[in-house]
């Protein structure tokens, strides 16, 4: 498994003290192809027809930072191994990112899609198999019970019943 290296990184896995985002340029190059990524890339006044690393590694860390906004919301990060999904989640958000115009309406769709699955995953409707599951929690189940003298007794209301 190939994985670019993104040293500008906060967070994420962590091996020694190299940062891992959640795809690669690998990643992106075997899905969309060179071409499409120089295109996206190569912003420069003069064209150097070459992907521009530095742009790739900027939507990556982008693309890295949302996931874990939503992620980190039910799970504990970074997490120790990157599910597929959110593998895949983060191929879509990285290359909508990459444009400066508009996209295509298949990447536009996948990003959408790509931003619900996060939703969903944020919510507890689609759980990642990934050990160290929820993050941790106010400790609360959602009922409270207080342990109070109560007001109306028998021997409180006596005369009334």
């Amino acid at each position: 498994d190939q994985r670019r290296v993104c040293r500008r990184r906060s967070s994420h896995i962590q091996f020694g003290w190299l940062l891992v985002s959640y795809t690669s340029l690998a990643k992106l190059t075997a899905k969309f192809g060179e071409h499409m990524l120089i295109s996206l890339t190569d912003r420069g006044d003069v064209a150097t027809d070459a992907i521009d690393t530095d742009v790739i590694d900027q939507a990556l860390a982008d693309a890295d930072a949302m996931i874990d906004g939503y992620v980190g919301v039910r799970y504990a990060l970074p997490m120790e191994t990157t599910p597929p999904l959110i593998g895949s989640l983060a191929l879509a958000i990285t290359i909508y990112n990459l444009h400066v115009a508009s996209p295509d309406p298949k990447i536009e769709e996948d990003y959408k899609a790509a931003l619900r699955t996060l939703r969903d995953i944020s919510g507890g409707g689609v759980r990642l198999p990934i050990a160290g599951a929820d993050a941790p929690g106010t400790g609360s189940s959602g009922a409270r019970l207080t342990d109070r003298e109560r007001p109306l007794t028998q021997a409180s209301m006596k005369g009334f019943i």
